[in-house]
C-alpha cells in the first residue's frame, strides 16, 4: 500500500431493496415446524410483525414474539413489498426522486422488521426450528432480491432519475442516494441479458442456499467439536473459576463429572496460554484447526463451490474475478491495493514473528522441552516468554478488570467524557435472553438518542465471534430512531462468582460499542445510506478507533479495579500490561494477514478455473506469499472462515487492517489536537459518525482529519520493529 490511501467508496448495497440489512437476535423458544396449521393460522392472525411495535422506538417486544410468526410475516412481508416495488416500477408518471427512490426507501416494511428481528435471532440464539426457517428463506430471499434488483422498468425509472441527476435540485445526501441506487441496479445485473439474467439468477439462489448451509454447518460443529475431559488433572494449569465453568458446561449437557472445553471461533484459542498438559492442548487446536472439513458438517465441497459461484457472477457482470467486483465500491477499489498494503508488510511481519520463534524455542528448551514449537505450543510458551520479559501473570491481571466495571466505568464512562452521552438502564423493555440488558442512550441536553441491548455471554445456540446490528435503524423520512445490539462470547464467571476478564475482551467491548455509536449517532435522511451502511473497508473504521481509548491513563483509571478490594491496578502492573501489548505482534499480524491472502486468493480465482480441492488450494496460496510457517496458521481457516466463505467479507477480510490505518492515524490526529476532549468528540462525531454513506467516505475523513491517512501510525500501534535484520 502507498503511503496514502486514494480513492472513495459507494456504501454497501442491502440485499433487498427498501430494507434494511438483517441483523442477528433472539426470541423464545417456541413448538417445532410442524405444528398443525390451525396453529399457524392462529399466530398468523395474531401475528406481532403485522404492525411496528408500540414499544419505544419500536423496540421488538419479544413477550408475544415466538418462532411460528416468522415464516408468516416472511411471506406476507414479501408479497407486501413486491407489491409496492410493481407500483413504483409501472407508475405512468414520469420517474422522479420521489415517486421512484423516495417510494423505494419507504418500501418493505414489515419485511424489514421480521428481518431485523429474525436473523439477530439465528446468530444470537439459533435452534432447531430457526435452522429450518432459515433453510427455507434463504432461496426464497435471494428470488426476492432478484425480483428487485433485476426488475427492467424499476431500473429504468432509476436510470431516468440518476442520469438527470445534476438538474433535479437534489441536495448532497439526495445525489448520493440516487448514485448508491444506480450502482445497486447495474451491480445486481441489471444491465444484463435476459438469458444472463436467469443465469444470474441461479447462480444467486444456490449462492444463498450454501451460504446457509455454510453457517449451519458451523453451528452444529461448534458444539460438535467441544473437547471432553474425563480427568480434572488434565485442566492443570486452568484456574479454579475455568475449571467450574468447564465443569458447569459439562453437565449442561448431562455429562455430570467431566468437563468440556467449548472450542470459539478462530484457529487459535484462547485456552490454549493456559493448559499445562501438551497432548491436550493438541486436541483443543486440532479440535478447532480441522473443524468442518469431514463428516456431517463437511464445509469443504461448499466453501470450493461458494468460491466458484462467486467467480461466474463476477464474469456474467463483466469483471475478471469476485475481487475485481467486489473492491470496485470500497476505498481499495481494485485487488492491487490489497495485495500491495498486504505485501509491504510482509517483510516486517514475518521478520518479527521470526524473532519472537526464536524466543518460543529458547523457552521450550530452557522449560525442558525436546521438541519444535507446533501451533498448540506456540501461545503456552509465548506466556513463559512474556511473563519473563514483563513479569506477568495473566490470572492476575485478569483480577483488575471486572466485567461489569469494564463497561460501565470504563466503555460508558469513555462515551460520556468523550460525546457526552449516558446509558441508564431500561429493565422494563423484554429481551430475548436473560443474559440480555438495555439501556436507553441520553444526549448530552438530556435527548433520548436510542436504544442499546447488551449481549455479551457466550451460550449454546450463539455464533461466536463478537458483531454489532439493530433491531430499528436511523431514518428522519421514516422518523425512527436506533435500536442496537451488540454481541460478544465472554465466557461466564462460575455461578454467584464475578466474570474476569481478559485485556483482549476488554478493548473488544470498546470496539464493538464503536460499531453501535456509528449506528446510535446516524444522523441522515434515507435507510439506505444511514450508520454503519458504509464500505467494508471503512466500517471497521469507526470501531477500531474505540480501541485504544481503552488503555487512555484517565479511562483505564477509572475501570481497571480489583474485582475483590476495588484498588486502582498497580501502576507498574499496568505499564507492564501496556509494554506487553507489543509482544507476540508478529504473530498476530501474520495470522491475519494469511487469512487475508487465502481471502483474496479464493475470490481470484476466474470463471475458467476449476473447482478447487480446499486444503491443496490453501496450501498453495499460503506458500505462494510465503507465509506458510507450520507454527502459525491463518488466523482463519477455510471451511470455517465465515467472513470469507460466509459472504460478509469476501474479498475483503483485509477491511480490518485498511480500516485500523485509518483507525489509527485518527487517534494519533486526536491525540495531537488534546485527546480526550468534548470537543474532539464532538468534532469526530459530527464527521465520521453521524454522516453514514450520504458522502463518499474519505471526503468523510478528509473532513475530520484535513488529510488523507497515512501508515505511520499503524504500525507504531502494532509495536512492530521496522529494519529487523
Amino acid at each position: 500500500m502507498k503511503k496514502t490511501i486514494l480513492a472513495s467508496l459507494i456504501g454497501a448495497s442491502l440485499a433487498i431493496t427498501g430494507c434494511s440489512e438483517p441483523a442477528p437476535t433472539q426470541t423464545s423458544e417456541t413448538a417445532s415446524m410442524n405444528e398443525s396449521s390451525s396453529t399457524n393460522a392462529e399466530a398468523s392472525v395474531q401475528n406481532p410483525f403485522f404492525q411496528a411495535s408500540t414499544l419505544q422506538y419500536q423496540a421488538p417486544d419479544f413477550r408475544v414474539i415466538n418462532d411460528d410468526h416468522f415464516l408468516p410475516a416472511f411471506e406476507r412481508g414479501m408479497e407486501e413489498h413486491m407489491a409496492e416495488i410493481e407500483e413504483i416500477a409501472n407508475n405512468p408518471e414520469a420517474p422522479t426522486f420521489e415517486n421512484t427512490i423516495v417510494a423505494m426507501e419507504r418500501s418493505g416494511e414489515l419485511l424489514t422488521r421480521v428481518s431485523r428481528v429474525f436473523y439477530n435471532l439465528t446468530g444470537t440464539d439459533s435452534n432447531e426450528q430457526r435452522r429450518a426457517i432459515q433453510s427455507e428463506l434463504a432461496p426464497k430471499s435471494a428470488a426476492h432480491s432478484d425480483n428487485i434488483n433485476l426488475n427492467a422498468e424499476l431500473f429504468e425509472r432509476v436510470k431516468s432519475i440518476y442520469d438527470n441527476r445534476e438538474n433535479l435540485g437534489l441536495n448532497s445526501e439526495q445525489q448520493r442516494l440516487v448514485e448508491v441506487y444506480h450502482q445497486r441496479f447495474v451491480r445486481a445485473g441489471a444491465l444484463l441479458t435476459e438469458s444472463q439474467k436467469e443465469a444470474i439468477r441461479a447462480l444467486n439462489e444456490e449462492h444463498s442456499m450454501l451460504t446457509t448451509q455454510f453457517a449451519q454447518n458451523l453451528l452444529a460443529e461448534t458444539r460438535n467439536i467441544a473437547v471432553v475431559v474425563d480427568n480434572v488433572e488434565e485442566l492443570d494449569g486452568l484456574s479454579n473459576a475455568q475449571i467450574r465453568s468447564a465443569a458447569d458446561a459439562a453437565a449442561a449437557r448431562g455429562m455430570e463429572g467431566q468437563y468440556l472445553i467449548s472450542i470459539t471461533n478462530t484457529t487459535r484459542q484462547p485456552i490454549l496460554t493456559s493448559l499445562n498438559n501438551r497432548e491436550l492442548r493438541q486436541r483443543v487446536w486440532e479440535a478447532s484447526a480441522n473443524r468442518a472439513q469431514s463428516g456431517e458438517y463437511d464445509n469443504t465441497g461448499i466453501s470450493a463451490r461458494l468460491a466458484q459461484i462467486r467467480a461466474e457472477r463476477a464474469a456474467l457482470l463483466g469483471y475478471d474475478s469476485w475481487a475485481d467486483y467486489n473492491l470496485e465500491p470500497q476505498m481499495a477499489e481494485k485487488p492491487e491495493a490489497v495485495f500491495e498494503m498486504l505485501g509491504s508488510m510482509l517483510p516486517t511481519v514475518i521478520a518479527n514473528t521470526k524473532l519472537e520463534q526464536e524466543a518460543i524455542q529458547d523457552m521450550i528448551e530452557k522449560r525442558g522441552g525436546d521438541f519444535e514449537v507446533k501451533p498448540w505450543d506456540w501461545e503456552y510458551y509465548a506466556e513463559f516468554v512474556r511473563q519473563e520479559l514483563y513479569d506477568l501473570d495473566e490470572s492476575e491481571v485478569r483480577e483488575y478488570f471486572e466485567f461489569n466495571r469494564v463497561l460501565h466505568d470504563g466503555a460508558f464512562y469513555l462515551m460520556n467524557r468523550f460525546y457526552g452521552i449516558t446509558f441508564e438502564p431500561r429493565p422494563d423493555l423484554p429481551t430475548y435472553h436473560e443474559d440480555v440488558e438495555v439501556y436507553e442512550v441520553f444526549d448530552a441536553d438530556g435527548t433520548s438518542l436510542a436504544l442499546f441491548y447488551a449481549d455479551y455471554f457466550a451460550r449454546e445456540g450463539k455464533r461466536g465471534g463478537a458483531w454489532m446490528s439493530s433491531f430499528v435503524g436511523q431514518s428522519h423520512l421514516l422518523d425512527t430512531k436506533p435500536v442496537v445490539v451488540n454481541v460478544m462470547n465472554i465466557p461466564k464467571g462460575p455461578e454467584g462468582e464475578p466474570t474476569l476478564v481478559s485485556y483482549d475482551h476488554v478493548t473488544t467491548i470498546f470496539h464493538e460499542l464503536g460499531h453501535g455509536i456509528h449506528g446510535m449517532f446516524s444522523n441522515v435522511t434515507y435507510p439506505t445510506l444511514a450508520g454503519t451502511s458504509v464500505s467494508r473497508d471503512f466500517v471497521e473504521f469507526p470501531s477500531t478507533f474505540e480501541e485504544d481509548w481503552a488503555a487512555h491513563p484517565e479511562v483505564i483509571g477509572n475501570y481497571a479495579k480489583h474485582y475483590e478490594t476495588g484498588e486502582p491496578i498497580p501502576a507498574e502492573l499496568l505499564e507492564r500490561v501496556m509494554q506487553s501489548r507489543s509482544f507476540n505482534q508478529g504473530f498476530d499480524t501474520l495470522e491475519y494477514i494469511s487469512a487475508s491472502l487465502l481471502d483474496m486468493e479464493w475470490h481470484s480465482l476466474t470463471a475458467d478455473d476449476e473447482l478447487q480441492d480446499v486444503n491443496e488450494f490453501e496450501a498453495a496460496a499460503l506458500a505462494k506469499y510465503g507465509v506458510d510457517l507450520e507454527a502459525v496458521p491463518p488466523r482463519y481457516k477455510t471451511t470455517f472462515f465465515s467472513h470469507s466463505m460466509g459472504g460478509g467479507y469476501s474479498a475483503s477480510y483485509y477491511a480490518y487492517m485498511w480500516s485500523e490505518i485509518l483507525a489509527a492515524d485518527a487517534f494519533a490526529y486526536v491525540q495531537s489536537q488534546g485527546g480526550l476532549t468534548r470537543e474532539n468528540g464532538n468534532h469526530y462525531r459530527r464527521n465520521i459518525l453521524e454522516v453514514g454513506n450520504s458522502r463518499p467516505t474519505m471526503d468523510s475523513y478528509i473532513e475530520f482529519r484535513g488529510q488523507e491517512p497515512t501508515t505511520d501510525a499503524l504500525l507504531i500501534r502494532r509495536g512492530l520493529k521496522l529494519n529487523v535484520e
